[in-house]
Parts: C-alpha cells; structure tokens; sequence
C-alpha cells in the first residue's frame, strides 16, 4: 500500500502499510509483520452545522372563499393571475366556448371561457382579486 523510512534513536526503519482497516493496522518493519492498534483522536470538522430559523409565512389569506359544491362545474384557474374584467354575473346563461372573464397572467391578458351550456352559479372572485393555479373561480349549473 504505501512505504515510509524512519529513523528512530540513530536506526532505520523500512515500514510498510500493507491494510488498514478500522484502528487496525498491518505493517512490515524490516519484513517483520505487525498488527498495530491505531489511537488517534477524532478530529472535528471544521464545516460548521448550519441551523435554520424558522421561516415566518408572510402570505395572505386568499380572498377566494374554498367551499365544497356539489352538482357544479367548477372553472378553475389554469395560472395565478388576477381578474380583470367579469363578462358575467350569478343566474347568467352561458353557452358553450362563451367569454366568462378575463385575467391577466405573466403580464399577458388571457381569457376563461366556458366549459358546457348553463347557468352561472356562483362567482368566487371580483375584479382586481389575485388567485393561484386550480382555485375555483366560478361555477356552472
């Protein structure tokens, strides 16, 4: 494995590390071999360990209201944005493909049209709202 010379008190020393495993060494001295325990102290690390804090959440509470319907299409929101103009109101009739709002996302205006034929159930946002990705924005019976 490695060779060393040393000279201890005027004598010379031809060692060899032929293992070392664990504190277990094995040595050839002159060619005698030897199984030496090995006693070294354990060196701490000069990497210091680094503690978090605690991140304080700062986020306000969406003013989108989160409830569980049953019975209606929910339109969800496919980016974050926020509402810009509603084209229409609770008890309106949709068709299909119809302009229901318009938002703006990643500074580009886009448009939420409808999914199916019906009425407009409840409308969870209102102009200048900002919503996330999959909140609810309106419903359709």
């Amino acid at each position: 494995m490695k060779n060393y010379s040393f000279t201890i008190n005027g004598n010379d020393y031809e060692v060899e590390i032929i293992d070392y495993e664990g504190d277990i060494a094995i040595l050839e001295v002159n060619g005698t071999p030897y199984k030496v325990e090995v006693h070294r102290k354990i060196q701490q690390t000069k990497t210091p360990t680094l503690i978090r804090q605690e991140v304080l959440t700062t986020r306000k509470e969406s003013k989108i209201k989160k409830t569980i319907s049953s019975g209606y299409t929910p339109i969800k929101a496919p980016l974050p944005g926020n509402v810009l103009q509603l084209f229409v109101n609770v008890g309106d009739e949709v068709k299909k493909g119809e302009k229901l709002m318009m938002y703006e996302a990643m500074k580009m205006e886009n448009m939420i049209l409808s999914e199916k034929d019906g009425v407009i159930k409840t409308i969870k946002v209102n102009l200048g709202d900002s919503f996330l990705q999959g909140d609810t924005l309106i419903e359709i019976a």
